[in-house]
C-alpha cells in the first residue's frame, strides 16, 4: 500500500473512514440546505442573519471548550461519539418535520444552529483525539490527511446533491436524508474491533483546561498555528456566505450555489491528498498556504463571471486545507498524549469559535459594500497570517543557513520541546509520546 493511504492498513480506520464518508456527505447536503433556507427562505437574502446563524452554530465550542476538552480526555471517546452523533441524528430529524410542515421561523432556526453546535462542541475534539486511539502514533499525520480527504470528497457530492435536492424535493427532505446517513457512522462504531484501539491513557493531570492553555502558551509554534487558524477561521472561512450571495449576484439559484461548494471541494480534495503523501506536518506549510489563500482570494473577488469565479475557488480550496489539514496534524503529533484532547478542543474552539466572530462582521460587510468586499477581507487575514509566520520563522532562530548548500535557507522545526513531565501521566504515555523526553534517574 502506497504511503499515500498507509492508514488504510488498519481495519477500524477503513471502517471509521466509511462511516464518516458517508455521514460528511449528508452534513454538507444539510449545510447547503441550512444556508439556502435561511437566505431565501426565512429572509430574503440576508445574508447577515446568515451570518448570525453561522454565530450560533459555531459559538458554542468557544464557550465550552473548558468542558469539551476535559470530556475528550477523561471519558472514551468511542462512547462519547456515539451519544453525540445519537443527537445530531434527532435535531436533523426535528428541524426536517418542522420546515416540512411549514411551520419553521428564524428565531427558531438560531435556536436549532445553537443546539447543533453544542452537540457538535463535544463532538469534534472527541472525533479528533480518536483518530490517534484508531492508528498508530506514525500514522497519525497520514490518519488526519485522510479524514480531510474524506470530508473533502464528501464535500464535493454533498452540496451539489443538496442543492438539487433543495429544488426536486424540498430543504426538508435535505434534512431528513441527512438523519439517515448519521446511522452510517454509529454502525461504524459500534462494529469496530474495539481489542485493536489504543488504550486510554491514566490521565492524572488535575490541571483541566488551563494545563492544555499553559502548554499552548509555552510553545511559540502552537501560537503562530492557533493564531492562524482564528484569522482564517474568522474572516477567510465564510465560504457560504461568499459562494451563496456571489451566486445571488450571478443569478445563479440554489443548484447554482451547491456546484459551487463542490467546486471548491476539488481543490480542498487535492489538498488533502498531497498532504496524506507528507512524511509529516510542517508550520511552514501552514504560513506558505495561509499566504496563498490571501492572494486567491483577492484572484477571486475579482471574477467578472460566474465560471470563472468557479475556476479560482479551486485554488482557495487548496490553499485552505493544505492550511487547515496541516495545523490539524501537527497539533496532534507534537502534543503531549495526557493532554491531546484538551489541546485538540482549544483547536477546535479557535476554528470553529472564530465564527462567530468573523462571520456576523462578514455578512454585514456583504450587505453593506457588497460579497467581493468581504471575499478581500478574508484574504487580508490570510495575508496578515503569513506575515505573522513569517516574522516567527525569522525572529525564533529556526532560519539558518543550509549546511551543505551556500545560497539556501532552511528551517529548523525539530528543536527540542519541553512536555509534561511523564511522571504526571502514566508509562503508556511516556511510552507512546511523540516526543523524546529525557529519563530521570
Amino acid at each position: 500500500m502506497s504511503a499515500m493511504f498507509r492508514s488504510f492498513a488498519n481495519v477500524n480506520y477503513r471502517i471509521w473512514f466509511a462511516g464518516a464518508l458517508v455521514s460528511n456527505i449528508g452534513g454538507w447536503m444539510q449545510s447547503t440546505a441550512q444556508d439556502w433556507v435561511v437566505l431565501t427562505e426565512l429572509t430574503n437574502n440576508d445574508a447577515a442573519a446568515m451570518g448570525a446563524t453561522m454565530a450560533l452554530q459555531f459559538g458554542p465550542p468557544l464557550v465550552l471548550v473548558s468542558l469539551t476538552g476535559w470530556a475528550a480526555d477523561r471519558f472514551d471517546r468511542r462512547r462519547i461519539l456515539l451519544v453525540t452523533q445519537s443527537l445530531l441524528l434527532l435535531l436533523a430529524v426535528a428541524v426536517g418535520v418542522l420546515l416540512l410542515i411549514d411551520v419553521m421561523t428564524l428565531p427558531m432556526m438560531f435556536c436549532f444552529a445553537a443546539g447543533f453546535g453544542v452537540v457538535n462542541a463535544f463532538d469534534a475534539p472527541a472525533r479528533q483525539a480518536f483518530v490517534s486511539d484508531v492508528v498508530s502514533t506514525g500514522d497519525t499525520s497520514n490518519a488526519v490527511a485522510l479524514n480531510s480527504a474524506s470530508f473533502n470528497m464528501a464535500r464535493m457530492i454533498g452540496p451539489a446533491v443538496g442543492g438539487l435536492l433543495i429544488v426536486a424535493i424540498g430543504s426538508g427532505w435535505v434534512f431528513i436524508a441527512n438523519a439517515a446517513t448519521f446511522l452510517a457512522m454509529l454502525v461504524a462504531l459500534l462494529v469496530m474491533r474495539r481489542s485493536q484501539l489504543a488504550p486510554r491513557l491514566k490521565n492524572r493531570s488535575r490541571g483541566g483546561l488551563a494545563a492544555g492553555f499553559r502548554y499552548v502558551w509555552a510553545r511559540s509554534d502552537l501560537r503562530v498555528v492557533f493564531v492562524t487558524v482564528f484569522l482564517i477561521g474568522a474572516f477567510g472561512m465564510n465560504f457560504p456566505i461568499f459562494a451563496s450571495t456571489m451566486a445571488l449576484e450571478f443569478g445563479a439559484g440554489a443548484d447554482g450555489y451547491g456546484v459551487l461548494s463542490s467546486i471548491l471541494a476539488i481543490g480542498s480534495l487535492t489538498g488533502a491528498l498531497l498532504a496524506a503523501r507528507r512524511d509529516r506536518a510542517r508550520v511552514r506549510v501552514v504560513v506558505l498556504a495561509a499566504g496563498g489563500f490571501g492572494v486567491f482570494a483577492f484572484v477571486s473577488a475579482s471574477m467578472p463571471t460566474y465560471p470563472a469565479y468557479a475556476v479560482t475557488l479551486m485554488f482557495t480550496g487548496f490553499t485552505i486545507v493544505t492550511l487547515l489539514t496541516t495545523a490539524n496534524g501537527y497539533v496532534q503529533t507534537t502534543t503531549d498524549p495526557a493532554l491531546r484532547g484538551r489541546v485538540l478542543a482549544l483547536y477546535m474552539a479557535v476554528i470553529m469559535g472564530s465564527t462567530p466572530v468573523g462571520a456576523p462582521i462578514a455578512g454585514w460587510v456583504a450587505d453593506a459594500f457588497g460579497p467581493r468586499t468581504a471575499i478581500m477581507l478574508g484574504g487580508a487575514a490570510g495575508l496578515v497570517a503569513c506575515a505573522i509566520g513569517v516574522m516567527w520563522m525569522l525572529t525564533s532562530g529556526r532560519l539558518h543557513r543550509d549546511e551543505n548548500r551556500r545560497f539556501l535557507m532552511t528551517i529548523d522545526e525539530t528543536r527540542p520541546i519541553d512536555v509534561i513531565d511523564p511522571v504526571e501521566f502514566s508509562d503508556e504515555a511516556a511510552a507512546t509520546t511523540p516526543i523524546r523526553t529525557a529519563k530521570k534517574d
